[in-house]
């Protein structure tokens, strides 16, 4: 059987997490470590998570290349890489791209939602594209082995990060708009350039993002995939959950306000959704992979495409991409 890798959580971490993880067989797992966080406030989750590494040898180990899965593997342990939601901890500084690649940083988001130094967020009513900051952040991410996530951003924005990238980049959780229209979920005019270009996409069971949200069945979800494999090669699919798994639901408010705004913004849900959404009934935790692969067997993909999609797809990037450039 091929890897299992989730390519992005945002879990309340706790030892009953990490302990689900094996139970899973979770081989890797991408986890949010920033969303609006200033440098210094991300090297505090950087300490936070050595004394996690530190605690829980048995279960967890700091990664920053694929070889680091199949030694999480072999070891019976589940390898963590690190990865923003927003360019925030390298603020206006774009040296710091190469100092948070040396620091185990592997995914960086150009984008939250809103306008940053670097692009359009999807929830902006303009979307202007790459700023000058930006192309040239993109490229110096490109030399360091930091992957561009668009997973925040606007159709603009992405399509010209596609284009001005030397190297394939990712979005790493979200949905095919024409299976479900959520303003996060990306058409054929973004996913196919993308995949045109080596990217890869992450599939989210996050509820916002899911058909029917929390009552989304593992059948519409596994058939969704399908159809995009026939569309896009089923060589640049993964999955990338956006579990949020025991957070309080005050963390939203972060995600989605950090410091910028005074007024609740409800983002992705209804005019009236503030927390959390319930999960899918077939997707609570690191425990419940085996739905995914069961559902998509089910709908008819061969083994070797669900092995692909469940990890190995990732685990494939990972490798062509965490290294600096002609390294």
């Amino acid at each position: 059987m091929g890897y299992l890798i989730d390519n992005l959580q945002y879990a309340n971490w706790s030892e009953k997490i990490f302990r689900q993880m094996r139970e899973g067989g979770v081989d890797g797992v991408h986890v949010t470590i920033t969303y609006h966080e200033s440098f210094r406030e991300m090297v505090l989750q950087l300490e936070a998570w050595n004394r996690w590494f530190e605690q829980f040898p048995d279960l967890i180990m700091r990664a920053t290349t694929a070889d680091d899965v199949a030694t999480a593997r072999a070891t019976g342990r589940t390898a963590i890489f690190f990865g923003f939601q927003n360019p925030s901890p390298i603020e206006d500084d774009i040296g710091l791209i190469g100092i948070v690649h040396q620091l185990g940083v592997r995914f960086m988001q150009l984008t939250y939602n809103n306008q940053s130094l670097l692009a359009s967020g999807c929830y902006e009513v303009d979307d202007t594209g790459l700023t000058r900051f930006g192309a040239q952040a993109v490229a110096e991410m490109n030399r360091v082995g930091l992957v561009v996530d668009m997973s925040h951003s606007g159709d603009r924005s992405t399509l010209e990060a596609i284009d001005a990238s030397s190297r394939p980049i990712a979005i790493t959780h979200a949905n095919p708009s024409w299976w479900h229209a959520a303003r996060r979920n990306f058409g054929d005019d973004v996913i196919k350039p993308l995949v045109a270009r080596g990217g890869m996409v992450g599939f989210s069971v996050y509820p916002h993002h899911l058909k029917c949200g929390s009552d989304c069945t593992i059948e519409s979800f596994c058939q969704m995939i399908a159809d995009a494999a026939s569309r896009y090669g089923a060589q640049h699919l993964g999955i990338g959950t956006d579990l949020c798994q025991d957070q309080p639901d005050s963390v939203v408010d972060w995600m989605r306000v950090g410091r910028w705004s005074k007024a609740m913004d409800y983002g992705e849900g209804s005019a009236d959704a503030s927390g959390f959404p319930a999960m899918p009934s077939w997707f609570g935790d690191n425990r419940d992979f085996g739905n995914i692969r069961t559902g998509l067997a089910a709908v008819g993909m061969s083994d070797s495409e669900v092995d692909g999609i469940m990890g190995d797809n990732w685990h494939r990037f990972y490798g062509e991409n965490f290294s600096p450039a002609n390294s």
